[in-house]
């Protein structure tokens, strides 16, 4: 009955929605008029304000849906560590998209081919800026030369998750992943072409092509009865485009990795079952007769153990293994304990769970705004990125639209950043915290030297990797890393905003 309701929903909506051209690139529009004005949507001789019918948010290519909530974030695990910086806290996470697995190395080659194809011939530093670093395997004592050469290039590998790469590249990853999806949308949507002569600057970049920096090869303009020529380009209005995509938070991350959805299902507004892993119990092997004694994830069993015996590998992976091996999750993603540690987007504080908003909590805003020159916004001449600049710091504690965030009760606010990677995204340097934190280890503050490991460039990764032992599955667990440093076993998965409705039609 509710299949047939959702049917029959859809149906109407498609019937009552008129378009904007037979010919051209369709938008449904939403029929009637303003409930506060009386004025008709979409009609040029009543202002032709446009809406858009739009019904849910698609996922984008590799997502899948996390339905959010509110769960106790943190570790659920003895402390053996003594660091206490992961103290448990009840918060609420709203619904957003993850990848089902982690970045594999041929989806990495992918957006390695597409910055060699776009900038080398002008500025290759910045396809030799996105390589992976493969030297990552070298150990003093280990013979690890074949991973080095082989383990990101060879076909072999494809399916494996990249490694290698930083908090920056991963960061860089994702907003080309973006502006890739969106142009791809526009194809199918007959508004654009492929432009087969991108290069340097002249690239299809989703905020440029909104803001009318690009053009692009028009197949089809979208036509509107408030253009003054009776057409005009996509814009986010429409509902065509996808959100950013980015990686997830801290808050994201765990939620998703503990996954309790498979625990309340059958008890509305209550966890019948809280868990210690990505799965239920306080073992790490599986207990369904199919698979029974087979290990749930790949990790580390025991000194010197990190694959098992011949004829009999308990994890079957030595290092990593494909990125949807074993079992996945109640949310349908793989691999959230072991296999590769994942960035998350959080600089590290000790005191973050506490500190942090009990709705969305995230520590590392640093407020933008658009630059503007003239009313002009402003590109970046190598990349044709539009550049960001800080919100200006008022020096107003009490004022949350300050420039600088990440050291919130911390101490000092005062901030400076720079803009120094292809993709446009911002790295912190510099930012102040004096009293609390220090960019560089040894160094000296009014006198006296110190020496800190955490300071605002340091990231949070979790989720335990192919060398770790099993504590580090735990998905409240967390370590930290500078962000433009890498290891063997450091890899990333990317998520994205639900816009709309947390759960889709047809939930109440």
């Amino acid at each position: 009955m509710k299949v047939r309701l959702k049917i029959i929903m859809l149906v109407s909506l498609l019937a009552g929605a008129t378009y904007f051209s037979s010919c051209g690139p369709k938008v449904a529009l939403r029929s009637g008029s303003s409930g506060k004005t009386g004025w008709a949507y979409n009609d040029q001789k009543m202002g032709g304000f446009e809406v858009a019918e739009y019904v849910e948010q698609e996922a984008g290519p590799g997502l899948v849906l996390i339905e959010g909530g509110t769960f106790t974030m943190g570790s659920t695990e003895e402390d053996i560590m003594s660091d206490w910086n992961s103290m448990r806290k009840r918060v609420t996470v709203s619904s957003y998209y993850m990848d089902e697995t982690e970045v594999s190395n041929v989806d990495y080659r992918e957006y390695l081919n597409w910055v060699n194809k776009i900038f080398y011939d002008e500025n290759p530093e910045l396809y030799k800026k996105a390589v992976p670093d493969t030297m990552c395997w070298r150990r003093r004592l280990a013979y690890n030369e074949p991973y080095v050469e082989f383990y990101f290039r060879h076909p072999a590998y494809n399916d494996y998750p990249v490694v290698g790469v930083n908090w920056e590249q991963a960061t860089d990853y994702c907003i080309w992943r973006t502006d890739r999806v969106n142009e791809k949308a526009l194809i199918d949507h007959g508004i654009l072409e492929y432009d087969a002569e991108q290069k340097g600057f002249n690239n299809f970049n989703t905020e440029a092509y909104i803001a009318g920096k690009y053009i692009g090869t028009v197949k089809n303009n979208i036509k509107s009865p408030s253009s003054p020529d009776g057409e005009r380009a996509a814009k986010m209005e429409d509902g065509i485009m996808l959100p950013s995509y980015r990686l997830p938070t801290e808050a994201e991350w765990e939620y998703a990795a503990l996954a309790l959805i498979g625990n309340s299902s059958t008890s509305p507004e209550r966890i019948v079952n809280q868990r210690l892993y990505p799965w239920n119990g306080h073992y790490v092997r599986n207990d369904e007769k199919a698979n029974r004694g087979l290990f749930r994830a790949n990790m580390q069993r025991g000194r010197g153990d990190l694959m098992g015996v011949a004829g009999y590998l308990n994890d079957n992976a030595a290092p990593t293994a494909p990125v949807d091996s074993y079992w996945p999750n109640d949310y349908g993603l793989y691999c959230m304990a072991g296999n590769v540690n994942e960035w998350v987007l959080d600089v590290y504080r000790a005191s973050t769970n506490i500190d942090v908003e009990e709705f969305n909590p995230f520590r590392g805003n640093v407020f933008q705004k658009k630059k503007e020159v003239d009313g002009e916004y402003v590109q970046d001449e190598v990349t044709g990125r539009l550049v960001y600049e800080n919100v200006p710091d008022d020096k107003d504690r009490n004022n949350y639209q300050t420039a600088d965030n990440i050291n919130y009760k911390d101490g000092d606010l005062r901030s400076s950043s720079k803009q120094d990677d292809w993709a446009g995204s911002i790295s912190s340097v510099d930012i102040g915290s004096q009293r609390m934190y220090n960019n560089k280890i040894d160094s000296t503050v009014n006198g006296i030297t110190v020496s800190s490991l955490v300071n605002d460039r340091v990231r949070v990764y979790k989720g335990g990797g192919w060398r770790d032992r099993v504590y580090w599955m735990v998905p409240g667990t967390r370590r930290f890393l500078q962000q433009d440093k890498s290891a063997d076993d450091l890899g990333f998965r990317c998520a994205m905003i639900r816009v709309g409705s947390p759960a889709g039609v047809g939930r109440k």
